[in-house]
């Protein structure tokens, strides 16, 4: 074996060597999710437009792309975080010490069962004195209504002391409310609210739903809540505006907002609304930890009498609570709410020494509708929606949409469809194009989709800028006669440009698809419904598109575009 040179290099490329690849990196604000071509991280996908398909690093062709006809250049699919941060370590009793930990306690249980009912009827009725007569919501409470909201307050401190926090740790101080009029804290419990009514009695931001909560709702409306509706942009946009002007105003009590909008594990920190970071105030973050070994008590995917049983049945329950330096924000985040919260976030993260991911409280509803219809795996059909919402604006309630027909495809207990499953609920028949439609979910090409890959192929093709002008367009095409309606004979003698050998029972099922009102016909308002719904299926007009002369309707697509 010839000696080496230690100055030369291992491996040598051949001179003739020419690369292959040309890699672009785009700017966080220069990017789309259009640009994005690669499907893996080891393979760099590109698109030849001239045969419609993609092609990996070693030049192996892959399925071509059914939605090149939209412009599409294919889509990719981020890897999975092995974070669960609603998951709670000890969702069921175990262990010997525990079982007698849980006998031994029962008796004190009973009795600190009293002192919270007690508490919470005594503060009860001190707020309902303190609000007797107070019309004018819309300003600051009186001096001495808040006096005795005192008496609430102390009620508060005896709650958590029946649930077990008998001293509370704290480092640092709150800043004066003039110089922080806004605080953000981690979500981990519900015992969070409850300490901060009693430590700093603060507006705080709070779901419409929690108004109608027995006791609960009568003291938080003393703390002047700001109500919001997470699924309403009106109110949304409203608690924003109120937020602003409470912050402004040094007669009212600093803001408290919870900017993950949902409760974790405390094991990460998810992602953050803006509502807290658009009125560009300085802000004083709060971390709060529960430190533990035998019972997590974080809110996480548990139900709240369960969690009450434990932490009344605990000798005593731990809580540290740290405020952290407050964070002015420069003269360009009080422009860049998203610059401010992110800044927030990883002081916050750094202090708690944990992860940040991109999970939302719409991860949370995916994983509460996935255990409610009994899946095997309900954690694996979360998708990080901070990340999908960013990209391609899916809201959380058209991801739950598209969470409940990828289940009824019958996915096996690792979370995975096959193909005759997905083509038998999307009504397609078994052809090259169904086929090609399937590989362009299955990324990975292993002849199987997974949820967040059926989610994130039809955001893409749902969020193209050819998909509405296609839809008008397919729908002019079935519309022969220009009712603005779309009969049974009509689809069929469309669709019969892509599926050669199409029976009646296959055209009636994809009839019914469409016509989602059931009254017999396919109206221009059922049709753009079912493709909203249904994105996918728009690849089923794109031969009778192709078909026809269609280049003044696609110059009218590019000037509406542009």
């Amino acid at each position: 074996m010839a000696e080496l040179d230690m100055t030369s290099p291992l491996l040598s490329s051949p001179s003739s060597y020419q690369p292959q690849t040309v890699l672009t990196v785009y700017d966080d604000q220069d990017y789309e999710p259009s640009n994005l071509q690669s499907s893996l991280p080891t393979t760099i996908l590109h698109q030849n437009h001239n045969h419609g398909r993609t092609h990996n690093e070693n030049g192996h062709h892959s399925s071509p792309n059914p939605y090149e006809f939209l412009r599409s250049g294919g889509f990719s699919v981020p890897a999975s975080t092995t974070v669960d941060p609603f998951r709670n370590e000890t969702p069921f009793i175990s262990g010997i010490y525990e079982v007698i930990k849980i006998v031994l306690c029962l008796p004190i249980a009973l009795a600190r069962l009293v002192l919270f009912g007690a508490s919470l009827v005594v503060g009860y009725m001190a707020t309902k004195v303190a609000l007797a007569g107070w019309r004018d919501k819309q300003n600051p409470m009186p001096k001495w209504r808040c006096r005795l909201m005192w008496v609430t307050r102390v009620c508060a401190r005896f709650i958590l002391f029946s649930f077990g926090y008998h001293w509370i740790r704290r480092k640092g101080k709150p800043a004066p409310r003039e110089i922080a009029p806004v605080v953000v804290s981690n979500h981990v419990s519900y015992i969070e609210p409850i300490f901060y009514f009693y430590e700093l009695f603060p507006t705080i931001v709070a779901s419409e739903s929690h108004d109608s909560i027995p006791f609960v709702g009568t003291i938080i409306r003393a703390m002047q809540v700001i109500y919001v509706n997470r699924f309403s942009p009106t109110s949304r946009k409203n608690a924003v505006n109120e937020i602003k002007r409470r912050a402004s105003c040094n007669v009212f009590p600093r803001v408290l907002l919870f900017p993950e909008g949902t409760t974790t594990n405390g094991k990460a920190l998810i992602s953050f609304q803006l509502g807290a970071f658009i009125a560009g105030h300085p802000i004083q973050p709060i971390i709060v930890r529960y430190p533990h070994v035998h019972f997590d008590q974080s809110w996480g995917f548990i139900s709240l009498p369960k969690l009450m049983f434990r932490m009344f049945t605990q000798f005593h329950n731990f809580m540290e609570v740290e405020y952290l330096p407050l964070i002015m924000p420069s003269d360009h985040q009080k422009q860049n709410a998203v610059r401010f919260a992110e800044r927030t976030g990883r002081a916050m993260a750094s202090a708690l020494n944990v992860v940040q991911t991109s999970h939302s409280y719409g991860d949370l509803m995916l994983l509460m509708k996935a255990a409610q219809l009994q899946q095997d795996k309900p954690w694996s059909y979360m998708v990080e929606m901070a990340r999908i919402e960013s990209l391609y604006h899916i809201s959380s309630l058209e991801a739950v949409d598209f969470l409940d027909k990828f289940l009824s495809m019958n996915p096996d207990p690792s979370g995975c469809v096959k193909p005759h499953d997905f083509l038998r609920v999307l009504q397609l028949k078994a052809c090259t194009l169904s086929e090609e439609i399937f590989g362009f979910l299955d990324v990975e090409k292993n002849g199987s989709i997974t949820f967040k890959q059926f989610l994130f192929g039809s955001a893409h093709v749902l969020k193209l800028p050819l998909f509405r002008q296609a839809c008008e367009l397919a729908f002019a095409e079935c519309d022969t006669d220009g009712d603005n309606f779309c009969t049974k004979k009509e689809l069929a003698d469309v669709l019969r440009h892509t599926f050669r050998e199409l029976d009646d029972d296959e055209v009636q099922g994809l009839f019914n698809l469409f016509d989602t009102d059931n009254d017999g016909r396919i109206s221009r308002d059922d049709f753009f419904y079912c493709l909203r719904k249904n994105p996918l299926v728009v690849a089923i007009f794109s031969p009778r598109l192709l078909r026809k002369n269609l280049s003044k309707a696609g110059d009218k697509m590019l000037d509406d575009i542009v």
